[in-house]
């Protein structure tokens, strides 16, 4: 069974220009690839235009993993991490903006969704400390949740400061891809390309058409772990001034005495997400939301998530395991999309 979702509130997409080139562009970043299709003018020669593209991109990918890895010590990210208590740190206005809308989604979701639980991502070894076996002690967990606050961080909107109230370590591992897919697509807009597919490890934002007419056509992401009792329903996407976040338990974990422990841990509890949600997928024009709202439904859990989706007009899928298949629930802005 096909599920086939369409844009509803997006503008006609323009019609590629005649004699429009193709190219397709991959790198590496974040740990992961990325991979970007676009529709040129025609107008420039084809090895030129690539290599500056290409370099063009990696230059806006390199910049976001400067400010926002906790794996490179260099990072702004890493530098706010080691700061002394009670230091204001200034920040690249790019670090800023992915702070401040965290703050906020925190704040709406109360906690479920938090940038400070970076000591306990590390404990968990989701972090660049390094992978585990074995679940943490309870006292070690307890240790990191008190680490972290997200009600203690303080922004200075004028100055684009962050206070470091002290031991605080950010991971901006929930949202950071999601931003850098975005600013990828405003670096592609800057050069009046109009019509592009821009992914990275699995996150996806789209604008235009393809040369033959026709859309930007994306698989939602589901596990592949499953043995299906029904028949595999598939979910496809027209990209089209759209991006598309998965978070999901089958990308990181490790198992221990037959328990699976994902890499979405919930902050509240300290201890990874014990829903049953094998994923979430979430439909917004900007990526960074996107992101970062696949993570907080996922800790939300379906019947939270989905009555926090529905409350604020969010298209997100929830994919839950039942035995030996996939349960899926819909939020009704993403029904409303289904064509």
């Amino acid at each position: 069974m096909r599920r086939v979702f369409i844009p509803l509130e997006a503008s006609e997409p323009s019609a590629p220009a005649a004699g429009a080139q193709n190219l397709t562009l991959t790198g590496a970043s974040m740990g992961t690839s990325w991979h970007v299709q676009l529709l040129s003018d025609g107008k420039h020669e084809h090895a030129v235009l690539e290599a500056g593209i290409q370099a063009g991109i990696q230059r806006v990918l390199d910049q976001v993993v400067m400010q926002m890895s906790t794996w490179d010590p260099a990072s702004d990210l890493c530098v706010y991490n080691r700061a002394h208590a009670g230091s204001w740190q200034q920040l690249p206005g790019e670090f800023f903006k992915v702070v401040d809308y965290s703050l906020y989604l925190s704040q709406q979701t109360a906690g479920a969704f938090d940038i400070t639980a970076g000591k306990l991502v590390d404990l968990w070894g989701f972090g660049p400390t390094g992978k585990r076996a074995t679940a943490p002690e309870p006292s070690q967990i307890q240790t990191a949740m008190e680490a972290g606050n997200w009600k203690a961080l303080e922004l200075d909107h004028i100055k684009h400061r962050l206070l470091q109230p002290g031991g605080i370590a950010l991971d901006l591992s929930s949202i950071a891809k999601g931003f850098a897919v975005d600013q990828v697509a405003r670096f592609l807009e800057s050069l009046s390309i109009s019509s592009y597919l821009v992914e990275l490890g699995g996150e996806l934002r789209g604008l235009g058409m393809k040369a033959d007419m026709s859309p930007w056509w994306v698989a939602i992401e589901s596990p592949g772990d499953m043995q299906a009792s029904e028949p595999k329903k598939e979910y496809m996407v027209a990209l089209h001034e759209l991006s598309v976040a998965t978070s999901g338990d089958y990308r990181q974990y490790f198992e221990q005495d037959g328990q699976r422990y994902a890499h979405t841990l919930d902050p509240r509890t300290g201890y990874p997400v014990t829903n049953e949600l094998a994923s979430v997928t979430v439909l917004h024009p900007q990526c960074m939301v996107a992101d970062a709202l696949a993570t907080a439904l996922t800790v939300l859990g379906s019947e939270d998530g989905l009555a926090y989706a529905n409350q604020h007009h969010i298209a997100a899928l929830f994919l839950q395991r039942n035995g030996t298949h996939l349960e899926e629930k819909m939020s009704a802005a993403l029904t409303a999309m289904l064509d």
